[in-house]
């Protein structure tokens, strides 16, 4: 079985930062998941295959974590005591407020002329800076050089990250 003591990044023998090889974590999970899958242990006693079954879980919740960039940096804040995305402080820069303020609108005015082609490019645009704040991430939590730099991009991408299923969300209000 499994250690249950490891770190997500340990479990699948990945170095602990933002930037990895994610082959290297396709190719960890589906080997750990054929030695730990429950079926494997389906004629075990009791508490074998209970230990499967809690191995398999944690397992999948370690890749579904690393796999999504969100999630990724905030399990990698949370390993060094913080929450980035605590209640208490959920602050964003103003102008980024502003600009999804705008974007939410102009989802809005597409929705209701059921323009399908304004939502792919609000979504090409929220894909493309997610996807600049998914890179502002590696030196903020791979080098520890900027803790709070990383706190608010992790609140940015998680804001961006909603919106964009937002997005799909409006997509199929003007299909239906």
């Amino acid at each position: 079985m499994i250690d249950f003591s490891k770190d997500y990044f340990a479990l699948f023998g990945l170095p602990r930062s933002y930037r990895f090889d994610a082959s290297a974590l396709d190719a960890a999970y589906r080997k750990l998941q054929s030695e730990i899958h429950p079926d494997r242990f389906a004629s075990a006693g009791e508490a074998e295959r209970r230990l499967a079954l809690q191995s398999s879980a944690r397992v999948n919740e370690a890749y579904r974590s690393l796999k999504d960039p969100v999630e990724r940096a905030q399990y990698l804040l949370s390993l060094r005591g913080v929450d980035a995305l605590a209640e208490t402080d959920t602050s964003l820069p103003l102008e980024f407020l502003e600009s999804q303020l705008e974007r939410r609108e102009a989802i809005a005015d597409a929705v209701d002329r059921r323009d399908a082609s304004a939502l792919d490019a609000i979504k090409r645009e929220v894909r493309g800076e997610a996807g600049e704040l998914e890179r502002a991430l590696v030196p903020q939590l791979d080098r520890e050089t900027g803790q709070d730099d990383a706190i608010t991009t992790v609140r940015k991408l998680k804001f961006l990250s909603k919106l964009g299923a937002d997005i799909d969300g409006a997509h199929q209000l003007i299909e239906d």
